[in-house]
């Protein structure tokens, strides 16, 4: 969410932001929102306070027995009091569309973010080699998964459909440790609490975090059984009324599953006045996360890549705002940490304007090496996102200095998406007869076990 009075004090500015972003200046559009909005403000405190003046003159005239002046005055309150309904609709729907825009526009991106139309202008960051050597090439994850029968599509497709898994057995297992493995490092090791938080959120959370509302159709939603019964029965007797309504029109949404823990985790401080000695706070968990688009069509339709439902350790930090920098850089390392304790090659890329999330100020991009499809994959991916969701949610902090209330900075990033970290270690320790050797710093969440038989064990 933008502030309109910083748009209004540097319309260039933010139009050149804009322009970075590949959009067309707003600036002026918004201002003329601003600008209808007060109007109605000044409206309606312009019949209120006529209204209070008609009032004290009213007294006036029956203190001097002038009856007819008296209704006549009295008349004028009674029009003013009949007109007050509509002013304040007008004030509450001037505001209203001047939100909803603000609502509809991305994050500005910080002067340093490179300029670029999509990911071919992401520029490398630095980067990490392992110790072990670098497979060139090697199977795919699925491939290996499939092949030790621990890793079944099919048997998912029948459950779910497309784009989920079941693992078994020791795959399972791994899966699990991994995730383990993650929330204890950044518990004990990086400072992180550990929270449970629900997976199932509303409609305040999901637009707090800037899922919603542009965004809805890449989220699943979901309906309590009877009130969505219900709402189909209006639905049915209205379009008995009107058949021409949208199906989809009339349900209640209830709930939406959290696309990442970074909702609730980040919603955590929403409609709160924190103090300054609080900051910064710093949260993780260990979630299932779902996402109805899993990505392009015809994309990465094998395999564990893209799917709707996956886990991820989520890391947030709520900062006061000249902390927010220094805070994204530890976060950064914080995410890397888990890749160097794996021994997996990565590098980290600086997305370009034109590649970087809608919240984000700023985004670092982790990408592992795959040997399997002999390329970089995104594996974690942390943000900086200033004010903008903390305006949505109205999370504020108290300063020490001053006393003066202001809006914290928000941070997310993966910490990390523990199936493409399963993908990572499966096809980088994979051994020529299938079997996978279980990296040393998961070991002990083994139970022991050093590797994965292949096949033919």
């Amino acid at each position: 969410m933008h502030d309109i009075r910083a748009i209004r004090e540097n319309p260039e500015a933010f139009d050149r932001d804009l322009e970075r972003r590949g959009l067309s200046p707003l600036s002026a559009e918004l201002v003329a929102l601003d600008d209808a909005r007060k109007a109605a403000v000044s409206a309606a405190q312009a019949a209120q306070e006529r209204r209070n003046a008609l009032s004290k003159e009213i007294g006036a005239a029956k203190k001097a027995k002038d009856e007819a002046r008296a209704t006549e005055l009295m008349a004028e309150v009674a029009r003013l009091k009949e007109e007050a309904p509509e002013l304040e609709a007008a004030q509450a729907q001037a505001a209203k569309i001047l939100d909803e825009r603000l609502a509809a526009i991305p994050n500005r991106p910080k002067a340093e973010v490179p300029p670029g139309a999509d990911e071919h202008g992401n520029v490398e960051y630095r980067r990490f080699d392992a110790s072990r050597e670098r497979l060139a090439q090697g199977r795919q994850h699925f491939e290996l998964g499939e092949a030790t029968g621990l890793m079944d599509f099919e048997a998912a497709a029948k459950l779910s459909g497309s784009r989920f898994v079941v693992l078994k057995g020791q795959l399972a297992r791994l899966e699990r440790a991994l995730g383990q493995f993650m929330l204890d490092l950044h518990t004990s090791e990086h400072g992180y609490l550990e929270v449970a938080p629900p997976i199932l959120v509303r409609d305040e959370a999901m637009f707090g975090t800037a899922q919603l509302p542009k965004f809805e159709n890449d989220q699943f939603s979901v309906f309590n059984g009877l009130d969505y019964i219900k709402s189909l029965k209006r639905l049915a007797e209205t379009q008995r009324q009107d058949p021409d309504i949208d199906p989809a029109a009339g349900t209640d949404k209830n709930f939406w599953l959290v696309p990442t823990a970074e909702v609730p985790l980040t919603n955590l401080v929403r409609e709160n006045i924190l103090a300054e000695d609080e900051l910064p706070l710093r949260f993780t968990a260990l979630t299932p996360c779902f996402r109805a688009e899993a990505g392009a069509a015809g994309r990465d339709t094998r395999g564990m890549l893209r799917q709707h439902q996956f886990n991820k350790v989520e890391l947030v930090s709520i900062t006061a705002p000249e902390k927010s920098d220094e805070e994204h850089e530890r976060m950064l390392a914080c995410a890397e940490a888990v890749l160097k304790k794996l021994d997996l090659t990565y590098r980290v890329m600086t997305l370009c304007t034109g590649d970087m999330g809608f919240a984000s100020q700023k985004t670092y991009d982790i990408e592992v090496w795959v040997p399997g499809q002999q390329t970089f994959r995104e594996i974690s991916s942390c943000s900086v996102c200033g004010d903008f969701q903390a305006r949505r949610m109205n999370a504020r902090y108290r300063a020490k200095e001053g006393r003066a209330v202001n809006f914290v900075h928000t941070l997310n990033g993966s910490g990390v998406a523990v199936g493409r970290a399963l993908i990572a270690v499966m096809e980088n320790y994979q051994n020529p007869d299938g079997s996978v050797t279980i990296p040393s710093a998961l070991q002990p969440y083994m139970g022991g076990l050093t590797r994965i038989e292949g096949p033919n064990h």
